[in-house]
């Protein structure tokens, strides 16, 4: 009789066991949107977060003077907003770009100051905030993987050109700004992966971006800017794509 009950104690917990396998078997043999990658042309609204810094290098005046004696960039936040538009070339690699690609971001510097001008709002350590909003074109190739099922992975690099609409390049007034350039290029790369719902493809991506382009409108009568020399963006991006 015990050797009975233990048969069927065993014989329940393995069909427990095999009931999860069982179930992803039969979702695998379901597709969801089973000709979205058959498509020509996709479309689909992206909204990320960013994080951006600037890289840059000091000039030979930094060492000459006693003022500022440290500079550095601090982290900050921001917003991309974008359209996306994706060419399929082949099974595993697709040309894509962002027609509309806004980006709201908020860098700054942090000042280490010997002589701090205090009625100015100065301190011995001070930041200068530089507020951008850029309208971005990338051009990006993106190699993928095989659909598994519901899911795919991607990898994807390619080129960047900016422009910021919040330059302050043309500023007259000037004394505490860090004046900079409004065009901007570089290089971006990244990876992301594919989830195929029944009625739309979500994509959640993480991508770096490296600006070549040297933004610093250096003017030598500016205190906070005369110390520097090239100032280059750098971003991590965290999105979300719904096509």
């Amino acid at each position: 009789m015990q050797h009975l009950l233990r048969r069927k104690i065993i014989y329940i917990l393995v069909v427990l066991f095999a009931i999860p396998f069982t179930g992803n078997a039969q979702l695998r043999d379901y597709l969801n949107l089973p000709d979205h990658d058959q498509k020509k042309f996709h479309f689909g609204i992206n909204l990320g977060i960013n994080r951006s810094h600037f890289s840059f290098t000091h000039h030979p005046l930094f060492l000459q003077q006693d003022s500022v004696m440290v500079v550095e960039s601090v982290n900050s936040s921001g917003l991309n907003l974008a359209w996306l538009v994706n060419l399929n070339l082949t099974p595993h690699l697709d040309i894509r770009t962002f027609p509309l690609d806004l980006t709201f971001t908020e860098k700054a510097f942090e000042y280490k100051l010997t002589y701090p001008d205090r009625p100015g709002g100065e301190d011995t350590i001070t930041q200068k905030k530089i507020q951008s909003i850029s309208l971005t074109f990338p051009i990006q190739l993106k190699f993928s993987s095989d659909r598994i099922g519901n899911f795919k992975v991607y990898m994807l690099g390619g080129v960047k050109a900016e422009y910021d609409m919040a330059s302050n390049a043309g500023a007259r007034k000037a004394e505490d700004l860090i004046k900079l350039n409004r065009l901007d290029y570089g290089v971006e790369a990244g990876l992301g992966f594919h989830f195929y719902f029944p009625y739309f493809v979500m994509t959640p991506e993480l991508k770096v971006g490296w600006g070549l382009g040297n933004l610093h409108y250096r003017d030598a009568n500016l205190k906070f800017s005369n110390v520097m020399d090239k100032i280059n963006s750098r971003t991590i991006t965290f999105s979300l794509t719904v096509e």
